[in-house]
Order: structure tokens, then sequence, then C-alpha cells
């Protein structure tokens, strides 16, 4: 039994359920100020932008190298571990902007990170039940 879908209901549907920061916009560029001015923190929308958006992008273009070597047969050689640190450079630049970004020390985003998994895996061992069962507060 098939579904027929109009996609164009499809597209009403989402633009309804779709905020208006981006639907519009001129609501766009009011929240974009609000976020540089009006917010407690000091925070350059321009360079989160630039953060959030790279990083993802240079993750999928890494993604798409594993990808190819775990799916396709690419074979893993020395040009294709060049491209994956390539790719991992391009990010960890991105995520420095993005640290720069909301103000924050990259050496603090780290510590932070390290405690983190300190707290949710306290033996110091990986182990899914602590994976999959995270406490209260745990990101």
């Amino acid at each position: 039994m098939s579904n027929k879908v109009d996609l164009n209901k499809y597209m009403d549907f989402v633009e309804e359920v779709t905020s208006s920061d981006s639907n519009d916009y001129g609501t766009f560029m009011n929240r974009l100020g609000h976020i540089s001015v009006e917010s407690q923190f000091s925070v350059n929308p321009s360079l989160l932008l630039t953060g959030a958006v790279g990083i993802s992008s240079e993750a999928g273009e890494f993604a798409e190298i594993v990808k190819k070597m775990m799916f396709q047969g690419k074979e893993c050689t020395d040009d294709t571990i060049l491209h994956m640190k390539k790719e991992l450079g391009d990010i960890a630049w991105y995520w420095i902007n993005a640290c720069r970004a909301i103000g924050a020390d990259p050496n603090e985003v780290i510590s932070m990170n390290v405690d983190k998994l300190k707290a949710r895996y306290p033996g110091g061992e990986f182990n899914v039940l602590n994976s999959e069962n995270r406490a209260d507060g745990d990101i």
C-alpha cells in the first residue's frame, strides 16, 4: 500500500511549523541584533554562524571520506589520511571561530569536556550503560 504525498501541501505545512526567524528575513535580522546587542552575553552572530555552518560542512566532508572508505572500497592511503587531517584542521578552524563568537577560551572548553567525561565514566573507561543512561544535566 502506498501513500501519496502532495509535496506542495507538505511545503505549506513545513512553512507553518517553521519559526518566523527562519521564514522571514526581517525577523531574522532583528533576531541577529537581539543576540548581539540585547543579550546578557557578548555574542558575535556572524562568527557564531560561521562556526556552526563551517563545523557542520567540514564534518560532512570528513564523514564523506570515512563513508567512502567504509562502504565504497576507498583505500586508506597516505593521501586519504592527509585529506582527513586537512578536513580536521578545517573543523578546528571553525571551532575556534565558534569559541571566539561566544567569548570562550578553547582551553576551558576542552577542560569542561574532560570534566564531563570523567563524571560520566567515573571508572575512567567507556561503558554502554553510562553512555546511554546519563545523569541529570549531563548533555
